[in-house]
């Protein structure tokens, strides 16, 4: 890990140069210490005389992740064979009927199969579209086209596409909105990188095409018009 050449080696310069070698381990660390405090908390599932402090007389960091991937392992291998197959269907029958519950549930359980679909096409282009107004572009993702044909095409018969916009710099929280295609430009960069970009406030810049490639937003605009 190196120190920037641009940082001014003074007193303030010795403490940034620190804090850029020390901030990033930190966060990287304290991001770890929560999702295994969380997933050690699925111990709690096993019978008493099961958890490691009754069999070897002490807490066990980590051994909650290794449980959690077991059980999310263990759920997938019985869903595959044909009784497991009988029993998913038979549980999604009854949360699907089950009053408040069904709500909640089939939502997630819409958006979770095409998340993880291989045939979906959820998060599969990195756009630019005009929000919050028609002066300002953001990163965004296109979630398909709306399925109801009211919602396919505008007042002018253009084709209308829906998009998901992530805050920053949490990515799991934004808005859905549909938007006429001619607002929407295709980045040339993956959902991965387009997802750093937004995550890091667009500190962390994916590279660049040549300057030869890159396209400007108004002469993009002007080609489509």
């Amino acid at each position: 890990m190196s120190v920037s050449p641009k940082i001014k080696m003074t007193l303030k310069g010795y403490l940034i140069a620190g804090l850029v070698i020390w901030l990033p381990l930190a966060v990287t660390l304290w991001v770890l210490n929560l999702i295994i405090s969380s997933l050690d908390q699925t111990l709690t599932l096993l019978p008493r005389e099961w958890r490691p402090e009754a069999l070897f007389g002490m807490h066990v960091p980590g051994l909650g992740v290794v449980f959690a991937v077991l059980v999310v392992m263990g759920t997938g291998m019985l869903a595959a064979n044909v009784l497991g197959r009988k029993l998913v269907a038979f549980w999604h029958g009854l949360l699907s009927r089950t009053p408040v519950v069904r709500s909640i549930y089939n939502s997630v359980k819409q958006v979770s199969d095409t998340l993880f679909s291989d045939s979906g096409n959820a998060f599969k282009n990195a756009l630019l579209v005009r929000w919050p107004h028609q002066n300002a572009w953001t990163v965004a993702f296109q979630t398909g086209t709306p399925a109801q044909q009211v919602l396919q095409y505008a007042e002018d018969g253009e084709e209308l596409v829906s998009v998901y916009v992530p805050t920053t710099p949490n990515p799991t929280s934004g808005y859905f909105i549909v938007v006429p295609r001619s607002d929407t430009r295709q980045l040339d960069m993956s959902v991965d990188d387009a997802l750093k970009y937004v995550i890091s406030m667009g500190v962390v810049v994916p590279n660049p095409p040549p300057e030869a490639q890159r396209p400007r937003l108004n002469d993009e605009h002007n080609r489509q018009g």
